[in-house]
């Protein structure tokens, strides 16, 4: 790098910051969690307005591949705190009531998603069709567990029992979104490796889970109370970087060993050494992940959306919340809830945020999304997650917000 290009790059980094700083307090303010602000910033300053002048002028094509960069160790970050987030222990205490609500939210979706995929094939010609349709099945099934629980934390909604099914309900559908992902791109073989290769992945999760795990555990449980040192918190950083890269070069995208690594990590270590890692991870992701938004941003062209385009983008928003909705409410239903409160269940999972941009941006990267789609989808991701807090604001009662949950197994959650 120059030093000009060095002195730009520092420079977008300071705009990057205060841009998500000033987004978030407006969609705060608006009753939205900051990520929505944060990524809407990242579209507006895009190709979108004034024929990318705006996105030419702040962020040059030079410095693009750095700013990537640095994005793609946020999203590691990013991932590694989802999977560390994921408590085997707060499912048990949700029952079948977590388990109907996650089958209804995933299953639903994946079929009405799968259906509409048939379509827009028609008008997108995906290289690898099979590829496209499950993708886009899988990518209107997500819920974000992210931005879920942040939400259910400023409505003081996250120690009751709507908050713990709709917690427990949206990691399992995290784990399987995330796996069925993995499956789609070994299928689709976006990045060129041997088919064979992928399979590498699963002996590489096996020794992640017998083997690093167990020794993660002695290293962090070696002083008992003690937070982890600078040592400890390295180790697990190497080895997280490493997952990554492994993934990658297998041929998945270098998020799922993320992922997989912070599923790896030890749960019987203390709540204190969970909450410390978490805890220093968000520091650094607080300041890489409004960069992802950019880097997202910049894919996305919604000026030459047309009224196909329009009609393309009326469909996906509407199958993603009926298939969302519907399959959340008739699981939680079959289960003994209430109307309302099956209502503001399904509200809740239909959460996307953040988990819902990662995935698309694993499509476009392994080509099953073309730019047209992609922008088009992260609209929908955006709009369904801002539908949240108007609709709970209509349908939570009074007693969605009574604590019924002892905080035994509780995590902070991360600020995305």
């Amino acid at each position: 790098m120059t030093d000009v290009q060095v002195a730009i790059l520092l420079c977008d980094l300071a705009l990057i910051v205060v841009l998500a700083r000033l987004a978030g307090r407006v969609a705060r303010a608006l009753g939205q969690p900051a990520v929505i602000g944060e990524i809407v910033a990242g579209i507006l300053a895009g190709p979108s307005l004034f024929h990318g002048a705006i996105a030419n002028t702040l962020f040059p094509v030079d410095i693009r591949p750095h700013l990537t960069g640095l994005a793609s160790v946020g999203l590691v970050l990013f991932m590694f705190a989802v999977g560390l987030e994921f408590d085997h222990e707060r499912l048990r205490g949700s029952g079948r009531i977590a388990g109907a609500t996650a089958l209804g939210a995933l299953v639903l979706p994946l079929v009405l998603g799968s259906g509409l995929a048939l379509v827009l094939a028609g008008r997108h010609h995906p290289a690898d069709r099979l590829g496209f349709v499950l993708f886009v099945g899988v990518a209107l099934s997500i819920t974000a567990f992210p931005v879920l629980a942040r939400i259910l934390t400023d409505r003081g909604m996250n120690r009751t029992l709507i908050g713990t099914i709709a917690l427990s309900a949206a990691a399992v559908c995290d784990l399987a979104a995330w796996t069925m992902l993995a499956a789609v791109q070994a299928i689709v073989g976006g990045s060129g490796a041997h088919h064979w290769v992928v399979l590498l992945v699963v002996p590489f999760g096996a020794l992640l889970f017998f083997g690093v795990r167990p020794a993660l555990g002695r290293l962090l449980t070696r002083r008992p109370g003690a937070h982890p040192n600078f040592g400890h918190y390295a180790a697990v950083l190497a080895g997280l970087l490493v997952s990554a890269a492994v993934t990658q070069l297998a041929g998945l995208h270098y998020v799922f060993g993320a992922f997989l690594f912070g599923l790896a990590m030890p749960r019987r270590a203390t709540a204190k050494v969970r909450e410390d890692l978490l805890h220093r991870t968000q520091a650094t992701t607080s300041l890489l992940l409004p960069v992802y938004f950019i880097v997202a941003g910049l894919n996305v062209d919604l000026s030459r959306v047309g009224t196909s385009g329009l009609l393309e983008l009326a469909a996906i928003i509407a199958v993603a919340v009926v298939g969302k909705f519907a399959g959340t409410f008739t699981g939680a239903k079959t289960q003994g809830l209430s109307t309302r409160r099956s209502a503001v269940l399904a509200t809740l999972m239909n959460t996307r945020g953040l988990t819902e941009l990662i995935a698309l941006g694993v499509g476009l990267q392994i080509g099953v999304l073309d730019r047209g789609l992609y922008s088009l989808m992260v609209v929908m991701a955006v709009v369904t997650t801002a539908m949240s807090g108007p609709l709970l604001r209509l349908l939570a009662g009074r007693e969605d917000h009574n604590p019924v949950v002892e905080p035994d197994h509780s995590l902070p959650t991360t600020s995305n």
